[in-house]
């Protein structure tokens, strides 16, 4: 009786924690965090930038109504310690290996700072979401398309990406 007794609180606690998160999936396609990208690499049919990349800290959220927040600190390259000539960023959200939404381009700081805000249209369901931060300008001047991936959700992070919260 004891061992029924046991067993039946452990499933109810079991179905409250899987209706709690069924419920909190609702809400939320993903958050992830975002990782600097290594040349060779291609998502959703775009291809990385052609060196590599580091981001101090970053993440992304994206909901199931396509609000979409992304925030960088200190996205650079490692070789120069700066952005380079990038002076703008735009993220596309890839849904089953293609990319489904673009937002508008934002500024990136010379040390690697942005903040993207957006509401993009997505298919439903978005499988496999993926978040890329892309070049969207270069030397102050917007690009026509929007570039290469300089970052990602979903990337192993690198032995160079730095994870603390100290500002450059």
């Amino acid at each position: 009786m004891k061992g029924n007794v046991i067993s039946t609180a452990v499933l109810a606690c079991f179905l409250t924690a899987v209706f709690a998160v069924s419920a909190l999936a609702d809400e939320f396609v993903f958050f992830s965090p975002v990782v600097g990208s290594n040349p060779g690499s291609t998502i959703g049919g775009v291809t990385s930038g052609g060196a590599p990349w580091v981001v101090r800290h970053g993440t992304a959220v994206l909901t199931d109504e396509g609000r979409l927040r992304v925030e960088v600190r200190g996205l650079i390259l490692p070789s120069t310690g700066n952005t380079g000539p990038v002076t703008q960023i735009a993220a596309s959200v890839v849904c089953s290996n293609a990319v489904a939404a673009t937002t508008t381009a934002v500024n990136l700081s010379s040390n690697g700072n942005a903040e993207i805000r957006a509401k993009v249209t997505l298919p439903s369901p978005c499988l496999g979401a993926v978040v890329l931060i892309r070049v969207a300008g270069v030397n102050n001047s917007p690009l026509p398309a929007t570039g290469p991936f300089i970052a990602a959700t979903g990337l192993v992070k690198d032995a160079q990406d730095k994870d603390d919260n100290s500002d450059r």
